[in-house]
């Protein structure tokens, strides 16, 4: 399947169940997409609203023991205060974390991240415009495995 025709699919699911008021992608706690394909150079957007004050992670990678980056904006959560910690889990094993002090997200204010990678790293946009980056510690160009859960509503996932 095209990366066209799984952006379209993918859209069309969301808006569909948004408008059928699908509870569980308009308060999400936890949405898994497998078999999506997101390529090197390929821009993944994911719009959406934290719901409150604790958090969420967006999470890429081949399975929930194999995560090559664990996004987590962290309003009050884990001890943290207005950071975003990124890791990553090679067979359930966490690995070094890395934090950033830019926190642009506020409760039930609307967010949209962009993220991309190569080989040798992600780039993430955060809803401010700040970038970020963290190393691709897997090495790979394609991963088929997004996991969004916590405190957020998603609005969209677009991949291109």
């Amino acid at each position: 399947m095209s990366p066209t025709t799984q952006a379209t699919r993918l859209s069309s699911f969301l808006q569909t169940a948004v408008q059928s008021g699908t509870s569980s992608l308009t308060k999400v706690k936890m949405l898994t997409l497998k078999n999506m394909s997101f390529k090197a150079g390929q821009e993944l957007k994911i719009t959406g609203k934290a719901t409150s004050g604790t958090g969420f992670s967006i999470n890429i990678g081949h399975s929930e023991d194999n995560l090559a980056l664990h996004f987590n904006p962290r309003f009050s959560e884990h001890g943290d205060n207005q950071t975003i910690v990124c890791n990553s889990k090679k067979e359930g094993t966490w690995q070094g974390e890395q934090r950033e002090s830019a926190f642009p997200f506020r409760p039930h204010e609307e967010f949209k991240i962009t993220m991309e990678f190569s080989n040798q790293e992600f780039h993430i946009k955060l809803p401010s415009g700040h970038k970020m980056q963290f190393p691709n510690r897997f090495g790979d160009k394609k991963f088929k495995h997004i996991h969004v859960t916590g405190d957020v509503k998603i609005q969209g996932i677009d991949i291109h």
